[in-house]
C-alpha cells in the first residue's frame, strides 16, 4: 500500500517505499558531485531566510490609532516608510513639547 501525504494546500505526496528510498539514497551518495548532507551537517545548517513578520526592535507598542485621512494620505504620498515618519514627527513632537500633565 502506498504512503500518502496531505499538504495544507490538499495536495497528496506518494511518499517512496523503503526500498526506493534506499535506492534513491544510495544513488545519491554515489554521485561525488551531489553528495546529500549527513545528519550531522543538517544538525548545523541554518535558514538563509526567516519566513514570516520580521521580528521587532522590542521598543515599540502596536496600537489602534485614529487618524485624519488627509494627515494619512499626506505621509502616504511621500512613499514608502509612512509609518515610521509619523511615528518620528510624534517623537519630534514629544521633544518639544512638555507633556506634564499639571501644566494643562
Amino acid at each position: 500500500m502506498l504512503k500518502t501525504v496531505k499538504t495544507r494546500s490538499g495536495r497528496v505526496i506518494i511518499l517512496p517505499t523503503p526500498e526506493e528510498d534506499a535506492a534513491i539514497t544510495a544513488a545519491a551518495m554515489s554521485d561525488p558531485d551531489a553528495m546529500p548532507f549527513t545528519d550531522s551537517e543538517w544538525a548545523q545548517a541554518k535558514p538563509l531566510v526567516r519566513r514570516g513578520r520580521p521580528l521587532g526592535s522590542g521598543v515599540k507598542t502596536q496600537v489602534t490609532l485614529r487618524i485624519d485621512t488627509e494627515v494619512i494620505e499626506k505621509f502616504k504620498t511621500s512613499g514608502d516608510g509612512w509609518q515610521t515618519r509619523i511615528n518620528d514627527a510624534l517623537k519630534s513632537w514629544t521633544q518639544t513639547h512638555n507633556m506634564d500633565q499639571s501644566s494643562r
